[in-house]
Order: structure tokens, then sequence, then C-alpha cells
């Protein structure tokens, strides 16, 4: 069984064929989706998708894109949220200073309410961080004195140092299908050795086609491309790493269980 840790099924490019979208990831062999909420106009149609869906589940959060518009969305509305079933976690939030779509500090802010979410519930939080290693690693770091809480840092693109740093404090790292584009070479390096128990897969999907797919909507069923790749890439078979995989997927995600 592969998972699919991090997909929008509810975004453009999906949710005009979503039953044929979960359907083809079902016959690819991915036996769970995790369905990542951005804003909170969303909430409720992100988790909408996991009731009606035993194989999909929830999160609740603000991207940092979305920081400037949602000043209201604190801690404690955060942790009322998730205290549904069906959400398995917190985000996704972080820094993207590469597009800069929000003030930095208010990005910061955000992401600190976050993270005091996932202390008080003990859910997972899904990272995002862009062109922002040092003041993601130091509020996390920071942050995780305050008290330990466990997390992820999706579609992982940093640096080796800044994985080594993400595992020291306890993190999963996730791996989309940017792994499998020829320019992707120092991240292919990094995914080749990172410890087989803190891996997780994933497809942002709508975004980030893997190949041979390039160019389309992504969709979970790709995940089966970006696992036979990474497999290869690890020196290992795809049964071990989807194997290993989906049970760290279920450590991390407690509340996800069928």
């Amino acid at each position: 069984m592969l998972i699919d840790s991090h997909c929008h099924l509810n975004y453009k490019g999906l949710i005009e064929d979503q039953a044929g979208v979960l359907a083809r990831a079902r016959e690819a062999g991915v036996g769970k989706m995790l369905n990542i909420a951005t804003r909170e106009s969303e909430w409720d149609d992100v988790l909408a998708t996991a009731e009606r869906e035993d194989d999909v589940w929830a999160t609740v959060g603000i991207h940092p894109h979305e920081a400037d518009e949602h000043p209201h969305v604190d801690t404690a509305k955060l942790v009322e949220r998730a205290s549904h079933p069906k959400i398995v976690g917190i985000g996704e939030t972080g820094l993207d200073y590469y597009y800069d779509q929000s003030d930095r500090a208010r990005q910061q802010t955000s992401f600190r309410a976050h993270i005091a979410a996932a202390r008080e519930t003990q859910l997972p939080l899904i990272v995002h961080t862009r062109d922002a290693e040092d003041d993601t690693l130091a509020i996390l770091r920071d942050e995780m004195g305050k008290g330990a809480f466990p997390g992820v840092i999706h579609c992982f693109t940093a640096s080796g140092a800044f994985a080594n740093a993400a595992l020291e404090i306890g993190f999963y790292i996730s791996i989309s299908g940017i792994v499998t584009f020829r320019n992707a070479k120092d991240l292919q390096e990094t995914a080749a050795r990172l410890p087989a128990e803190r891996l997780l897969i994933e497809t942002d999907s709508p975004f980030l086609a893997p190949v041979p797919h390039r160019g389309k909507p992504c969709e979970p069923s790709f995940v089966a491309d970006t696992a036979r790749f990474l497999a290869n890439l690890r020196g290992e078979g795809l049964e071990v790493l989807a194997e290993a995989t989906s049970r760290n997927f279920n450590q991390l995600f407690k509340k996800a269980v069928l």
C-alpha cells in the first residue's frame, strides 16, 4: 500500500473529476490520502471530502501565502476544528519568502499559532518552507523548547543541512514528485540518504506532477511514480519503500486509522 501524505483534492484540476481521481488512486495502490487545507474558506469542503471517503483524511490550517488574510485564525480556532475525528493534522503552515505573498512577520505569527495548536493537540504540524530555512528552523527550535510537538517538512526541497536539522528535532521529511525532475540533483542526493524511519511520500497534487506526467495536473495516483523513482534512487525495492513510508505515516498521523 502507498499513502499520499499531502494532496489538495478540492483544488481546481482535481475537483472537477474528484471521483475519477480517487478511483485512479485506489487502482494504483494508494490506500490513504491526506487532503490538506490552506485557507479557512475551504475547511468545510476539505473536511466534507474526508467525511465522505473512508480512505481520505483532512487537516486544518492556513498556508503562509494566506497569512495576511487570516489574522483571526488563532490557536484556539485551530484546536477547536482539529477535534473532529477526520482532522488528523495542523497545516499546512510555515514560511514562504520566495513569493512573499504575505508579510513575513504575519507569516511568523501564524506559524507559531499553528505550532501551539500542534503542541496542544499533539497532531502533526505540516510545514511549508521556501527560501526561509533559517527562520523556519529558528522558530521550530524555539517552539520545541516550549514543549514537544510532532511534524513533517512537506514537499521537501531545502538543503541537506536543513534536512539534518529537521531530523534532529524529530521531524519527518516528505518527498514529492520534484525528486524525479532532471534538475533536482541536490534533492536526489538528500532523498537517497534520508533514514527510512523518517521518510514520507506525497504528490502535493494538483501541483508538481512527477516524470513521466510533467505538464499534466498531478493527482494522488502519481505517488506510485514518485515511489518507484525514489526506491530506485535509494537502491531498495518498491515494496520496501511502500511499507516503510506507510508505516511512518501511520505512526505520525495516529488519528488516520481505517
